[in-house]
């Protein structure tokens, strides 16, 4: 698989990653062993960066992949983590006592001496303009527990806030082809600064799969089902923020115009296409979703027409839900 650098950690990366939000919790059941199993199809199919969070099944989705890591010591995987959701979402909680006993319960379950990268995970806006928060992340920096840091966030705004600290490695941000808003200026920034590009929830949680119509439901414990209304946590997370109607009428108007083989593959692909981009962290419930994610670096890009059909597609269906919330 071809690599890019991962952003001011120095690393190289498969393009890409697998995000392993589904193997912790939130998309209904996956048991241990189908956990394992997707990880170590997507290690053999070339991926190299696994992004996870201490919030994913409380922890459960770390320690799988310490598990992983103590199985295949040689596989040269990057574990990017994030911590922060655990606690009730105060400014005041991003202190440098509380990152130490954040990543050191990171570092227990994933089995290291020292986290390769820790992401504040989608934190209150104010964050962002705390000096001491970064001024803490650089402690945890030279005290050895972790190798670099990023921020995952929800808005261009607060990307673009990241991006201009000195110390910040890399951004992850929502980019997909119903969310086109960082390519405006957040992509720019991010490569004139040097700051890597994690792509997140690149199929619209799934929605980009074409897979879905009107009649499909989901699981009572999956957040397509219960946070379709941002009950549970930022709407944007669940299908794009886009409405369910809404992201069908457009995902329909998309196939027509994909080339193929799939529009999940399509879909990273035209990711992987956008100037910036470090790497794409597609989910996968088993082993054949992940082989067939990495599969997508392997397309030839994205073609002119296909490029217009998704921009017209996002102007006429999508922009008027999204682009000016985040």
């Amino acid at each position: 698989m071809q690599t890019r650098q991962l952003g001011r950690t120095g690393v190289n990366v498969g393009v890409i990653g697998l995000g392993a939000w589904q193997l912790g919790a939130d998309w209904g059941d996956v048991s241990e062993s189908d956990a394992l199993d997707t990880l170590n199809a997507a290690v053999d199919a070339g991926t190299t960066l696994i992004d996870t969070a201490d919030v994913y099944g409380d922890g459960r989705s770390e320690r799988v992949i310490g598990r992983l890591l103590r199985e295949r010591p040689d596989a040269g995987l990057t574990v990017a983590t994030k911590m922060g959701r655990r606690v009730p979402q105060e400014p005041a909680a991003y202190q440098l006592d509380n990152f130490r006993a954040w990543t050191d319960r990171s570092r227990t379950n994933l089995g290291v001496d020292i986290l390769d990268l820790v992401q504040l995970h989608c934190p209150p806006t104010p964050v962002f303009g705390t000096d001491a928060v970064f001024d803490a992340l650089d402690t945890l920096v030279a005290e050895k527990r972790i190798r670099a840091y990023g921020v995952s966030v929800e808005t261009c705004d607060e990307a673009l806030a990241a991006i201009a600290r000195p110390g910040v490695a890399t951004v992850q941000i929502i980019l997909n082809m119903l969310r086109l808003k960082p390519l405006e200026r957040v992509l720019p920034a991010a490569s004139a600064a040097g700051v890597g590009i994690i792509a997140r929830v690149p199929l619209a949680s799934g929605l980009l799969s074409g897979r879905y119509d009107e009649h499909t439901t989901f699981a009572p414990d999956d957040h397509r089902t219960y946070n379709r209304d941002g009950a549970a946590f930022d709407v944007g997370e669940t299908f794009s923020g886009v409405p369910f109607e809404v992201g069908l009428d457009a995902v329909r108007r998309l196939a027509a115009a994909s080339p193929g083989p799939t529009l999940a593959q399509v879909a990273l692909r035209w990711i992987l296409d956008q100037d910036g981009v470090s790497v794409v962290i597609p989910g996968a419930r088993n082993p054949a979703q992940a082989t067939a994610n990495a599969a997508a670096a392997d397309l030839p890009p994205t073609d002119a027409e296909f490029r217009s059909t998704v921009t017209a597609t996002y102007r006429e269906l999508i922009a008027p839900h999204v682009h000016h919330r985040w």
